[in-house]
């Protein structure tokens, strides 16, 4: 059987997912480094419900939203190895694919924690457009509108289902109005990602991301701007340069490795977003979860 370890990224971050992993060996370690890092009680702002009057102890903040996903998979996916569990090769969604990448060893989880520290906050100060996931559409539909309504992008390419797309206002708007679909959503994002409305703390990323040494994968990784697996270190580095001002291509993820006829996915992260996309995109597949202490095991 082969076995691909996914990873989600912003969107499936829980209130309470620190608590459940507390007892691991990496646990107290890991999250005391990062506070330290980004000068914020992490553990805490996992553990608390927003506050609205203090962005930087909510959760849903990116600042806040990618390191602690990342700390909390990371962590167990530790722990998954510490047992002898092992992926035939990794891929995560948007910010999952750092956390994909730390699996295979391409870098170490403080070169991590600087870089998620780096990603998010170019993230947040890019400040221009924003996002809207589409559920239940036609797909010749959707890319006629894309193609013809300027300055709007598909962003996240999820499943036959659903994407999200990145673009102004204005153009989010306009899509709302002409597209038929069961059900069109703003979401609560300070920008416009995965687009070319990004191209600009991109390039800053990409300089960032050049002090970087991305050692040779353990094992094949599936990038978001290029679905294939590769074990390339220069590779891999160049695909996470494009990634922020280009396309999750998680769609395309899933066919690749649908590919194999004997295929396990175990999600690692607080909750079931890709498993639920891969449940209802992939036939005769086997999923499994790993999010808590109590379940490292599949």
């Amino acid at each position: 059987m082969t076995v691909a370890w996914v990873f989600p990224g912003q969107g499936s971050q829980k209130i309470g997912m620190a608590k459940q992993i507390e007892n691991l060996q990496n646990t107290k370690e890991r999250f005391s480094y990062a506070s330290e890092i980004f000068d914020r009680n992490l553990f805490e702002i996992c553990e608390l419900n927003s506050d609205p009057t203090n962005s930087l102890s909510d959760l849903n903040n990116t600042r806040n939203t990618q390191i602690c996903l990342f700390l909390v998979e990371s962590i167990l996916l530790d722990e998954l190895k510490n047992k002898g569990f092992s992926p035939n090769y990794v891929a995560g969604h948007s910010l999952g694919e750092i956390t994909a990448l730390y699996c295979a060893d391409v870098f170490s989880f403080e070169d991590c924690v600087s870089l998620i520290k780096e990603r998010s906050e170019l993230m947040v100060n890019a400040g221009k457009g924003s996002m809207a996931a589409v559920i239940g559409f036609d797909r010749n539909q959707l890319d006629l509108f894309v193609n013809k309504i300027d300055d709007i992008v598909i962003a996240n390419d999820n499943s036959s289902s659903q994407v999200v797309l990145s673009g102004s206002n204005e153009a989010l708007d306009n899509i709302s109005k002409e597209i038929s679909c069961k059900r069109f959503l703003k979401l609560n994002v300070s920008g416009a990602f995965h687009s070319p409305f990004m191209n600009d703390p991109s390039a800053k990323f990409s300089e960032y991301l050049r002090k970087i040494k991305f050692n040779k994968p353990s094992c094949p990784v599936i990038s978001n701007y290029e679905p294939s697996l590769c074990s390339d270190p220069d590779e891999l580095k160049f695909r996470l340069e494009n990634q922020m001002c280009n396309g999750v291509r998680w769609r395309e993820t899933m066919d690749l490795m649908a590919k194999n006829s004997d295929l396990h996915i175990v999600e690692i992260g607080p909750s079931n977003v890709l498993s639920g996309l891969g449940k209802r995109h992939l036939k005769d597949v086997k999923f499994s979860q790993v999010s808590s202490s109590d379940q490292i095991t599949y």
